[in-house]
């Protein structure tokens, strides 16, 4: 049972520290994996490229490389795209049929990039 008296008291010589969390071992991962997708090979192989140049282009901005991923995907495959980049984030969309891809850069950053209806 756990007792509140082996609790150490606030004056203890323990200190309490914030976690760091270690993502170095992630540096290595400098390409794109994709975990889900229903794109043809060819239109899945040019996202992942225009993904890939987009997030090395822009390494700290992410809007900067959503836009820029966007504005290609309009120009090649038709309008009404949308990207979304960063960690933790979870999706739930409506889209156009062989037209979403999800995929991880870096170990870590999340890409979303599908078609709306």
């Amino acid at each position: 049972f756990f007792r509140p008296s082996d609790l150490p008291s606030p004056h203890s010589s323990m200190s309490v520290q914030p976690c760091k969390l270690d993502r170095t071992h992630l540096d290595s991962f400098n390409y794109g994996h994709i975990k889900l997708s229903d794109m043809p090979d060819e239109m899945r192989g040019e996202v992942k490229e225009a993904v890939v140049t987009a997030i090395e282009k822009f390494p700290d901005n992410f809007e900067g490389a959503s836009k820029h991923v966007k504005e290609l995907m309009d120009k090649k495959f038709g309008t009404y795209w949308h990207v979304i980049i960063g960690h933790s984030f979870g999706f739930e969309v409506t889209y156009e049929l062989k037209h979403l891809m999800y995929m991880y850069f870096g170990g870590s950053l999340a890409i979303l990039v599908f078609k709306a209806l």
